[in-house]
Order: C-alpha cells, then sequence, then structure tokens
C-alpha cells in the first residue's frame, strides 16, 4: 500500500542541502520517491507503508545534518487516575502509524505528540483513547492548525538568523573600526601611540571568537554535518573561508616566526564582515521567501472561527470545529460564509473572487451549493452542512496548491544535478587557485594565495541556483490560487508552458453545462405563450427530476411565477410526464409523447425543426388534450466560449473539440465558436484515441472537460485542465483545476505558467552568469593586467545578494495580471 507524506526540515541552505536531504531518504526502504524543496522546507516522500518506517525517515535526515519537523498535537483527557493511565494511554499512542512521540501528563490531564499528519488524523487519535476507557476531549492544536505550527516554524527562524546577525553586527562594527582605523595615517598614529599593534590584535581576536563560534555557529553545525556525509554545500564553503581567515590569523598573532617575511598579517575583521553580511543575506532571503508563501497563509485564514448554527432550535455562535454534517447555519450579510453547504431558506448574492478569481458577485439560492471562506455581500440565508474538514472546498485548494508547491518540476532536477557537483568543483577550484598563487604570485605570494582562494569559496556557493526554480513554482502557483487556477504539481505549470494545441470537450466546458429555457411559443409557433399557459406547465414539471424540467421550472421563477400544487404525476419513460393542475390534465414531452396521445403538432414542426438545427431541443405541451405550446431548452455557450477560442487561435494554438453529443448539436457549436477540427458522439475512449493522435503529430496537447466520461482524456494529455464544477473524479484526474466557469481562465493559466517559467529561466540566467562572471575575478583573472583582486568581504555580499536578487525576481510573479482580464478591468 503506497502513502504520501510531507514534513518539513529545517537548516536547508542551499541546493546541496536538499539534495543531500534527498539522498538520506531514498536510503530508507520502501521510499518510491522523493522531493525536498529547498523554498518551501519540505521533503514530500512516497513510501510502501508497510515497509517504511517514519522514525527511520526522520533519523536519516537527522544524520545528514538536519532537522526534520513533525506535526504538533496537544488534547486533553479525562478519566485518569494514576501513573497506569498515563503509561497505558501513552503505549497505544506510540505504536500508531504517524506517531513519533507521545507524552501523557498526569496533572495537567493532557497528551501530547509530535506526528505526521499525513498519515494520521486527529480524529483517529481521540478515537484510540476513547477505546481505552477515557474520555478525549477539546483539542489544542488540531489539524487545522498546524499550518499555524509551519508558521511559527518559519517566524522562529527568522528571528533566529536576526537575532545571529544583530549580534554578530554589534561585534564586528568595533573590530572592522580597530582593524581599518589603524590603516588610516593620523588615526592609525594616534592608536599605535596608546596601544602597541600586538594588543590590538589580541582585541580583534576577542571580538572576532564570540562572532565566530557563537552567531556563526549554525554555520559549523551544519558544515560538520555535510563533511561527514561528503556532501560539502554553502555552509562547508563558509566554514573553509572563515575558519582558514581565523587559523590563519590565530598563528600571525601568536607564532608570526613560522610565516615568510611580511606575510604574517589579521584577517579578523574579514571573518567578522563575512560572516554578518551571509547572516544579513539569509534573514533577507528567508523574509523573502515567507512572502513567498503568502497566497496559502491567506486561503488559511479565510476560514472563519466561529459559526452561527441552529442547535435546539435557536441560533448559537459555536466554534467552527464543532460543526457536524448536516447542521444548520445561519449567515448574515457582510459574513463569511464558515463551511461548505447548500442553501436551504433564503437567498444572496455571494463574493467566491477568492476561490474563483471572479469578481462579480454570485447570486445563490435554493438549493445552491456555498462554498466556506467566501464572503455574503447583501440578504441572509440559512444553509444545511455538506462537507468537513480535509473534504471542504477551501481545505482541498489548501493542499492542491501545497501540493504543487512541493514538486519538483523537469527543469528543477537539471539544476539539482549540476548544483550536486559545484561545490566539489569550487573547493578543488579553491585549492588549485592557492597553490597557482602561492607558486607563481607577487612578494609576498602566500597572502595573496590565501585571500584568492577564500574569496573563491566563498562565490561559488550555488544557493542561487537551488532557489531559481522553487520560489517561482510558489510565487506562480500562489497567484494562480488567486486567479482561481489550482495547479497540482509544479510539472503542470512547465509543460503547459509548451503546450500548442488545446483539446476541448463541449458540455460544461464550452457551453455552461446546464439546460435553460430559451424560446416558447404558443400553439401556432408564432407568440409567446402565456403567463398563465408557462405556470401551468411549469407546475406540471415540479416532480420531476429531468434536467429539462429543471430548466422550464427556472424560467418560471425567474418570472415570480407562483406554481399550484401537482396531482397525478406520472413519468412516460422515453417519452415526457403526465400531472393534473387546477383539474386540468397537462402532458410535456417530446414528439412522441404528443403522437401516443393522438395530438397533432404539424403547424409548429417547422418551427421545430428550425430550432433543432440550431442545437435546440423541442419540447411540446398540451392541456386537457388540445397542443397547448412549442417550447425549447439549450445548454447555452458561455460568453466567452467565442473570443477564447478566437484568441487562442490568433496564438496559433491548434483547436478541437471532441464531445459525446450528437452530430448536429457539435455542428452546431462548433460554427457557433469557430472550432474546424472537432469529434462528434466521442466515447471516453474516443476522447483518448484523438488525443493520441494529435500527439503522435508531436503535439503537445492540453485537454479540457468535467465530466466522468472526460477522466481518460485528462490524464492521457500532456496536462490534462479540469473544470471546477465539473465531477470530482475529472478534478482528480486534472494536472490543474479552474475554478472559474469561464473559459478564459485557460488563457490566464496558459499565460501565467509561460510567466514562471520565462521567470525561472531569467532565475538560472542571474545564477549561472554569476558563478561564470565572478569566480575568475575572485580567483585573481583580472589581477595581471589591472591590479585588481576581489576582497573576501566583497566575495560574501555579492553570494548573499545573488540569492536575494532571484527570491525578489520571483515574487514579481504576484503582480502578473493576465491580458484577458486587464481589458475588463
Amino acid at each position: 500500500m503506497s502513502v504520501h507524506l510531507t514534513f518539513r526540515v529545517e537548516g536547508m541552505t542551499c541546493a546541496n542541502c536538499s539534495g543531500r536531504v534527498e539522498r538520506a531518504i531514498k536510503k530508507v526502504p520502501g521510499v518510491t520517491q522523493v522531493n525536498v524543496n529547498l523554498t518551501t522546507a519540505k521533503a514530500s516522500i512516497t513510501a510502501n507503508k508497510r515497509n517504511t518506517s517514519v522514525r527511520e525517515l526522520f533519523s536519516e535526515v537527522e544524520k545528514a545534518g538536519y532537522h526534520p519537523v513533525a506535526g504538533q498535537f496537544k488534547i486533553n483527557i479525562g478519566g485518569m487516575t494514576c501513573i497506569n493511565c498515563t503509561s497505558k494511554i501513552e503505549r497505544t499512542l506510540k505504536k500508531m502509524d504517524g506517531v513519533l512521540e507521545a507524552n501523557v501528563n498526569l496533572t495537567t490531564a493532557q497528551a501530547t505528540l509530535s506526528y505526521i499528519p499525513d498519515l494520521l488524523k486527529t480524529e483517529s487519535i481521540a478515537k484510540a483513547i476513547q477505546s481505552l476507557g477515557y474520555v478525549p476531549q477539546t483539542t489544542v492544536f488540531p489539524d487545522g492548525k498546524i499550518k499555524d505550527q509551519e508558521s511559527d516554524n518559519r517566524d522562529f527562524e527568522i528571528q533566529g538568523l536576526k537575532q545571529s546577525a544583530l549580534i554578530s553586527t554589534g561585534f564586528t562594527i568595533p573590530l572592522v573600526g580597530i582593524s581599518m582605523g589603524r590603516m588610516i595615517p593620523d588615526v592609525g598614529d594616534w592608536m599605535l601611540a596608546h596601544i602597541n599593534e600586538t594588543s590590538w590584535m589580541v582585541f580583534e581576536l576577542i571580538l572576532a571568537v564570540p562572532i565566530l563560534f557563537f552567531a556563526g555557529k549554525r554555520f559549523f553545525v551544519h558544515g560538520w554535518a555535510e563533511f561527514r556525509n561528503f556532501s560539502p554545500g554553502m555552509n562547508s564553503l563558509v566554514v573553509l573561508g572563515v575558519s582558514a581567515a581565523f587559523i590563519y590569523s590565530t598563528l600571525a598573532l601568536t607564532l608570526p616566526w613560522i610565516f615568510p617575511l611580511g606575510t604574517a598579517k589579521t584577517y579578523f575583521e574579514a571573518v567578522g564582515v563575512i560572516i554578518t553580511l551571509i547572516l544579513f543575506g539569509r534573514y533577507l532571503e528567508a523574509v523573502a521567501r515567507g512572502r513567498t508563501s503568502e497566497a496559502i497563509r491567506k486561503l488559511v485564514n479565510l476560514q472563519p472561527a466561529n459559526a452561527s448554527v441552529e442547535r435546539e432550535g435557536q441560533d448559537q455562535n459555536i466554534d467552527v470545529r464543532d460543526i457536524v454534517l448536516n447542521d444548520l447555519v445561519t449567515v448574515r450579510p457582510g459574513e463569511r460564509v464558515p463551511i461548505d453547504g447548500i442553501i436551504v431558506s433564503g437567498e444572496s448574492y455571494i463574493d467566491q473572487s477568492m476561490i474563483t478569481g471572479e469578481p462579480q458577485p454570485i447570486k445563490k439560492g435554493l438549493g445552491d451549493e456555498v462554498v466556506g471562506g467566501t464572503i455574503n455581500k447583501a440578504g441572509a440565508f440559512q444553509f444545511s452542512v455538506t462537507r468537513l474538514g480535509s473534504e471542504t472546498t477551501l481545505n482541498r485548494i489548501v493542499q492542491m496548491v501545497e501540493d504543487a508547491q512541493s514538486s519538483k518540476p523537469q527543469i528543477q532536477r537539471i539544476a539539482d544535478r549540476i548544483a550536486s557537483v559545484f561545490v566539489p568543483s569550487a573547493i578543488i577550484l579553491s585549492s588549485f587557485t592557492f597553490v597557482l598563487w602561492l607558486a607563481f604570485g607577487p612578494e609576498p605570494p602566500l597572502s595573496y594565495a590565501f585571500v584568492t582562494s577564500v574569496s573563491v569559496l566563498l562565490i561559488a556557493c550555488p544557493c542561487a541556483m537551488g532557489l531559481a526554480t522553487p520560489t517561482a513554482i510558489m510565487v506562480g502557483t500562489g497567484r494562480g490560487a488567486d486567479l482561481g487556477i489550482l495547479f497540482r504539481n509544479g510539472e503542470a505549470l512547465e509543460v503547459l508552458s509548451k503546450v500548442d494545441t488545446f483539446a476541448l470537450d463541449k458540455t460544461g466546458t464550452l457551453t455552461l453545462g446546464r439546460p435553460i429555457l430559451t424560446d416558447f411559443f404558443d400553439h401556432t409557433g408564432q407568440d409567446d405563450v402565456s403567463e398563465q399557459t408557462l405556470t401551468i406547465i411549469a407546475a406540471a414539471e415540479q416532480q420531476s427530476e429531468h434536467p429539462v424540467a429543471k430548466a422550464i421550472i427556472q424560467a418560471a421563477h425567474e418570472r415570480n411565477l407562483n406554481l399550484p400544487p401537482v396531482k397525478n404525476f406520472s413519468v412516460k419513460l422515453g417519452h415526457g410526464i403526465e400531472a393534473k393542475i387546477k383539474g386540468k390534465h397537462v402532458a410535456v414531452g417530446g414528439e412522441r409523447l404528443m403522437q401516443s396521445l393522438g395530438i397533432d403538432v404539424s403547424p409548429v414542426r417547422n418551427k421545430a425543426n428550425t430550432l433543432a438545427s440550431k442545437a435546440k431541443t423541442p419540447i411540446y405541451a398540451a392541456i386537457d388534450g388540445n397542443f397547448s405550446a412549442l417550447l425549447a431548452v439549450s445548454d447555452p455557450i458561455k460568453k466567452d466560449s467565442r473570443e477564447v477560442v478566437k484568441k487562442l487561435k490568433n496564438l496559433g494554438f491548434k483547436i478541437a473539440m471532441v464531445t459525446g453529443d450528437n452530430q448536429k448539436t457539435a455542428e452546431s457549436i462548433a460554427s457557433k465558436v469557430g472550432i474546424d477540427d472537432w469529434v462528434a458522439s466521442a466515447l471516453p475512449e474516443t476522447k483518448v484515441e484523438k488525443i493520441k493522435k494529435l500527439q503522435s503529430e508531436r503535439r503537445k496537447v492540453a485537454f479540457v472537460g468535467d465530466g466522468i466520461n472526460d477522466a481518460p482524456a485528462l490524464v492521457q494529455a500532456d496536462v490534462g485542465i479540469a473544470v471546477a464544477n465539473g465531477t470530482d473524479i475529472a478534478i482528480e484526474a486534472g494536472d490543474l483545476v479552474l475554478m472559474s466557469e469561464e473559459l478564459n481562465s485557460i488563457i490566464d493559466a496558459f499565460e501565467l505558467a509561460q510567466k514562471t517559467i520565462k521567470t525561472i529561466k531569467g532565475n538560472f540566467f542571474w545564477a549561472y552568469s554569476y558563478n561564470v562572471a565572478l569566480i575568475p575575478l575572485a580567483a585573481g583573472a583580472l589581477f595581471p593586467i589591472f591590479g585588481i583582486l576581489l576582497d573576501p568581504m566583497l566575495a560574501a555580499a555579492a553570494m548573499s545578494a545573488s540569492s536575494i536578487f532571484v527570491v525578489t525576481n520571483s515574487l514579481r510573479i504576484r503582480s502578473f495580471q493576465p491580458s484577458l482580464r486587464q481589458k475588463t478591468i
């Protein structure tokens, strides 16, 4: 049995770190797939549930020198009376799959668990406690708060970096002042007149020690783990550079006679400045990286904490977590809908922009679905709860976005392979630089060799390469969520940007997917039917579940018609319905029903044929045996279908339509929206065959659909685009989901994918250009001609600046505006 789990990994700073964690996890038996995302600091793993030990996974990550973080959960327990109670509960909890640690405190009557949420739900923990005869009570950190825990971890990391950077700065400023001051003629003379050179060097050493071993401790902890695992990374480079500077300076102070004449110099100020600059760089980078996950935090915060729920005949304000299925929830104007449900009374306009990206409020009434997190603009209503917990639309969206941000597209895998050899190559190059300058450099050669080799070490770190893809993917998928476009994985972004063909389903994609009443005529086929006639016809359809019946009833409601009760209702399968309304016999259905009742419809046959040629379905109605009305229903084309198809064709895409509808309807719809290549009466396997045919022509195909019969085609296509008003199966099969019914979301998604991939390529260009250009400079390539050497302190600043640039460049995607939406603003 395969299982997917995700947990946070702290301490990673570059692509080498994420690669090392991946290799460590792959050692664990049963692991089949691993993705470690540097930007989200998360490991996403697919493994065999029976063969894989979570504790072993965490152990391997710790051996690699990093800190795996599990979810934290606390639950109050009633009924415990002695130490045997706590021991029994602890033993039971520790045996559960996904629990890493469990502690039960008798005094506080509380259990604290460290666990993997993907493997274990909190309801299971409560049930296990209950099965032992104890009473699980209010949860302190339930599943819905795990995101807050991750946010706390991120904030803790940022605060730690800030504190270290400030401490380092506090010691570095006087250290640089002492070192640089002695180089200024008048200032240096004054300083040496009061304290000798050796004493000033001792002061420098005293100031450098807390910088190196306290503020810079994190570099040594992670650097040692990198060396121990024979996989050097950024921390290794920093440790080598500052350690070399510190040891060299300490020996120059304590044993100056072992150095060639003129080379016994100290570089304590370089140690301080390098560590301070890198710490501040990491702090700014962490802050910027935190902003890349704002989309997730905004989504999580959409759900209100409390809801007005009917209990014992009265509205009570209760915690959202205490809501159960079928609860009746009241929502007043201006309030957020607390959870998913179906309206049972009242109506309103609801702002769904945070879910679908559509700016206009949508009218909702009896029987309509409402989504948790949306805003009630006007009117009050009551709804029945239909989904809870992880099944709600909001939580499913959060999960989709997180999955996309944790995944690794092909372009990132290539970057990871390059980065894995970059650091070892940098160490070799630094050693070669040292030897070269020592052998051929000017006097004193040791000083030049030392400065250049340390500069190479510091500037060669591939941090920017490791951040180039994941930061852009995070911001891109987050911006997509703002627009109602949910990417299920990062690879979908990459592939969608290369698509050259769109295959579209008809029903629910090009059309609304639900019939509406479009035409109604009297028995002559010339004039509109009276409201009285429409009232009787709609009343007869009240007990029918057929989509056509719903279209007729909806038209009557829109005209505020009061429908009388129905008697003697009966369904004539394949033909229509019959009923008694106010003592009148009413029959509504197709021409075959009229023929069976001996009713002549020839006066309107030409009109009916004309309607059918326009992809409309003719419906006949008779009252008391007399033909009374001709009606027509159709699944109307979405208002933007023609515009979107035209825009896609102008962009150079090939467009095809594949539908299960009949030939005449398919031809009519294709003609109206401007599609030349279409297939009608298509079974699920027919749709797959059409996509395979397009792919055999070396085309990259995106298929857009919303039905159960679209699922195979969504999987077969290079990119499956599911429309969210469709079935759950179609949504699960798609690589990305459009939350809006508007078809222009297809173009929005394509443009966003192109923008994201373009940003990634720009990030890579900067990262690689930076290394290619500055490593030779650090090695002293310009010294023979211009006498220029790159100071190690400048190398450290340049390294940090490169990473910050990549992250801030990715953040620019947050301002992305689709071209079609810009026109409507």
